[in-house]
């Protein structure tokens, strides 16, 4: 018959062996959801420039550079 310090080793060897397989699952998981999520829409390079001369400008004035 196996002691207890054995038993104990052997349970505790168990659990961290399922919680490691649980987060390998779960990466897995998180990867797969992340891949087959649809791409958004194209990007709209002419609302980002506008939207950076609109930053730009209020940058100028928060300095009062613009007079």
């Amino acid at each position: 018959m196996p002691s207890k310090p054995q038993i104990l080793a052997a349970i505790s060897g168990a659990i961290s062996a399922f919680i490691a397989d649980e987060a390998a699952a779960g990466q897995t998981a998180a990867l797969t959801a992340l891949a087959a999520a649809a791409p958004g829409p194209p990007l709209n390079l002419w609302a980002l420039a506008g939207r950076s001369q609109a930053m730009q400008l209020r940058l100028l004035m928060q300095r009062r550079s613009l007079r």
